[in-house]
């Protein structure tokens, strides 16, 4: 941690400053009381690492050093006009503007990817290795060659960071000026669900949580926002009121007793990772025997629950109702107790949760995005959506389609990119086999678009705020082994702050400003009130850092491209100039009211029910699905079935990667792959935790003090691995091994094991000591929508 003057800091040490809960963008309190006179600023900022908020900061300073942090105290707890409190992981934005890891110069690699070895080199000389990489790359290889990597270390930065897809838009707009670059599409978080809701609804349809107030029964699969949405903006704020001012009753299906589960008293159902769409399966067999199903609202609306709106290329016996009835294909009734022994809840207890969601007249049924997360994620998502649909609960005050629940407030918007010459796009979890292999890439194998197949291999990565290089992507054996042939891809720059695991296979590596160090305006989304923060910095950055901006000019003028790149703007200009047009078109205040006031709250309580335009009018408001209707069996997928090539299928049997309509697929490395539990026997996810988003403040001491990483494990499972609370315990999976302390709890169902995700690699002798879940993980996209199947893998545990 470099300092600056510890006289002054230590005689402020424990004054108390008069800053106003709003205030300007600066302003300063003289501390007469102390020996020597010390000023201290405050300026407004945002936390910007992608936990779906970018909540406000207020940085105080004194003599250009940054000496505390404090959030939102505007407003109070009431719904209309609530505060949008940070949690503990932005109040220590200190410890990452002097993290001991933060990146102080420009520097070159001088060892191999991976081994961190580094020489510093002036900026000049970077700017130089950089613009002749571009050009050598375009030149050889056309524009499709050059990538910029997945990341969202600063998403909601309008104008200093910016979207991954576009090397933090300035880096987007500079390529598309050369010619362009290779596209992605999906998400590491979401891709299944997006895909899923797609081909269901057409869009991601999906109801606010304000309709949580209305409704008489939650039912939530997998989603534990005490824990993933912890801003005062966010969902978990929104679900803890409603549910205990309304007594609403509580069922959350999980393997795990999560913090959600335990703040709202729900009844926990633990479930074997990857086998919701079993457990639908049966409540679906229970609504239907039990003539509970609305067979009106499904004939009008859906295409394929029954015979009867089958499309007319689907085979006899393709639809749910048949499937569900074990009248289809497999012949297979799927009543609870056929689900019972494949998800490992009582049968009991799955006709409880079918007495509870008939009984309701407004039922909520939501997911999170850890059941999408599997191998067979995408039909996950589509059986839970059948519940509501079953039930012609959906379009409703008070219900949801089954999907996650929505903010009303998204606030969001860029710096402009331009238009990008190259169609090409990649899944976005398949950058390594683009690098391996994207010349042999098709739409029909690998889920390419906007051509049929890739014209070239990636030969450049811009990898901008991000740590999916490596830390965040699967099998990072495999990925460090691709990483390190330089004849594949051939250069790769990073910008970031710290030296993460993904800063170490850098040839260029170039150290960014915070948050806290930059000019921008911040945009926070919310539940039903969202902010806005006008970004000021006093503080003086410990490191010769640049931004985004900066780095992408100087490389503009060295490939002839300055005017046209800049257009006659400085950074400034382009924030007040891009800002004043978003606030113009709004009606938020104008950037010199907004720098006066700090921040400004967007407010929207409007109801927001998902299908509910559809449901009143299906004519007038049809969905963008090819049939206007909920399509519940897709031809769309069927054809995909039928003319696309799985390689390397996930299905056990090889034959339902891609089924028609909702269904549960057997996986390997799922519940019932039982050739591969002789030797891995236990199921494990990668739980997202208090202590980090994603990667984010992975390395921070005082976060990692708060929040133990530690793996989950059932009292029973231990015993018989003699493993005791805080024991050194190795992980192993067909792919790696990890070190890792464990955490003995009732907390976790028998069977499955659980470790935070997002620790940062640390490798020594050919073991992950850093305790990074990806160490254990595929790099097997699903086959419906070639997302990560992060969440499907099986382990054993033995101490170490």
């Amino acid at each position: 941690m470099q300092r600056r003057d510890f006289l002054k800091m230590s005689a402020a040490a424990g004054a108390v400053s008069c800053i106003t809960a709003c205030g300007s963008k600066k302003s300063e309190t003289a501390i007469s009381e102390q020996p020597v006179s010390v000023v201290e600023k405050t300026d407004w900022f945002g936390c910007t690492c992608n936990c779906g908020h970018a909540c406000p900061l207020r940085a105080i300073t004194q003599d250009g050093v940054l000496v505390r942090v404090e959030t939102d105290a505007t407003g109070n707890d009431d719904w209309e006009d609530h505060q949008s409190r940070a949690c503990a992981k932005g109040r220590s934005f200190k410890r990452k503007v002097y993290a001991p890891d933060r990146l102080k110069k420009p520097m070159k690699r001088i060892g191999k990817r991976g081994e961190g070895i580094f020489e510093e080199i002036s900026w000049e000389e970077a700017y130089d290795i950089i613009a002749v990489a571009i050009k050598r790359t375009v030149e050889n290889y056309g524009n499709e060659a050059i990538y910029p990597n997945y990341g969202t270390g600063r998403l909601y930065s309008c104008f200093s960071g910016g979207h991954w897809t576009q090397a933090g838009q300035w880096g987007g707009k500079l390529l598309n000026l050369t010619g362009g670059f290779l596209r992605q599409h999906n998400t590491y978080s979401s891709g299944q669900m997006v895909n899923a809701a797609k081909w269901l609804y057409g869009t991601r349809e999906q109801s606010g949580y304000a309709e949580i107030a209305k409704s008489d029964f939650y039912l939530s699969f997998g989603f534990n926002p005490a824990e993933t949405e912890m801003s005062g903006s966010s969902g978990a704020f929104a679900i803890n009121k409603f549910v205990k001012e309304n007594g609403l009753q509580v069922v959350i299906v999980d393997p795990r007793y999560t913090d959600t589960a335990t703040a709202l008293d729900a009844t926990w159902l633990p479930i074997r990772p990857g086998t919701d769409s079993a457990l639908c399966e049966a409540l679906s067999y229970e609504i239907i025997s039990r003539g509970a199903a609305d067979e009106a609202f499904l004939s009008k609306y859906c295409i394929g629950y029954d015979e009867t709106t089958l499309p007319e290329s689907a085979a006899a016996g393709a639809d749910y109702k048949s499937h569900i009835l074990g009248l289809g294909e497999d012949g297979i009734v799927k009543t609870p107790e056929y689900a019972a022994k494949i998800t490992g809840i009582p049968v009991q207890k799955i006709i409880e949760l079918a007495d509870k969601l008939i009984a309701a007249e407004a039922p909520f049924v939501c997911q999170g995005l850890g059941p999408q997360r599997h191998a067979n994620g995408e039909q996950n998502v589509r059986s839970i959506a059948m519940l509501p649909l079953l039930l012609g609960k959906v379009g409703l005050p008070g219900t949801n389609t089954g999907l996650d629940a929505a903010i009303n407030v998204y606030p969001w918007f860029f710096s402009p990119v331009g238009e990008n010459p190259v169609k090409a796009s990649i899944p976005c979890y398949s950058w390594t086999e683009a690098v391996m292999r994207g010349h042999d890439m098709k739409s029909t194998t690998d889920g390419i678009r906007g051509v049929e197949q890739l014209p070239t291999d990636i030969k450049f990565i811009w990898n901008y705020a991000g740590n999916a290089l490596i830390n965040q992507h699967g099998d990072v054996s495999k990925t460090h082994e691709i990483l390190l042939d330089e004849s594949k891809c051939e250069f790769i720059l990073v910008h970031d702050v710290q030296m993460t695991a993904s800063a170490k296979y850098a040839d260029i590596l170039l150290p960014d400003l915070t948050d806290a160090e930059v000019t921008d305006i911040v945009a926070n989304p919310g539940t039903n009130v969202g902010t806005l923060t006008a970004v000021t910095s006093s503080i003086t950055p410990p490191v010769d850092a640049k931004g985004i901006f900066e780095l992408c000019l100087e490389l503009a003028k060295r490939l002839g491209l300055e005017e046209e790149y800049s257009e006659g703007r400085t950074y400034q200009e382009w924030v007040e100039y891009s800002y004043n047009k978003v606030a113009d078109a709004n009606g938020y205040p104008n950037y010199d009211e907004l720098l006066e006031q700090g921040i400004y709250h967007v407010k929207d309580f409007s109801p927001l029910i998902g299908l509910k335009s559809f449901v009143d009018d299906p004519v007038a408001n049809p969905l963008n699905t090819p049939s206007g209707k909920i399509e519940v069996y897709s031809e769309t997928l069927q054809v995909m079935a039928d003319t696309w090539t799985i390689t390397d299928p996930w299905s056990i049997d090889g034959s339902e990667d891609i089924p028609a309509i909702p269904k549960f697929i057997k996986t390997k490395e799922g519940a019932l792959d039982a050739a591969t539990k002789v030797d891995y026997p236990l199921q494990l996810i990668g739980h997202h935790t208090k202590g980090r988003t994603h990667s984010s403040f992975g390395n921070n001491s005082w976060m990692e003090e708060a929040v133990e990483q530690a793996i989950w494990l059932n009292p029973f499972d231990a015993k018989q691995r003699g493993i005791v609370q805080g024991a050194s315990v190795k992980v192993t999976s067909m792919r790696g091994v990890l070190i890792a302390r464990a955490r003995v709890t009732p907390r976790i169902m028998p069977g499955v094991v659980s470790l935070p995700q997002g620790a940062w690699l640390k490798i020594e002798n050919g073991i992950d000591v850093g305790g990074c879940v990806n160490s254990l993980t595929s790099l097997r996209p699903t086959a419906m929508g070639k997302c990560n199947p992060q969440h499907t893998n099986l382990v054993e545990i033995t101490l170490a």
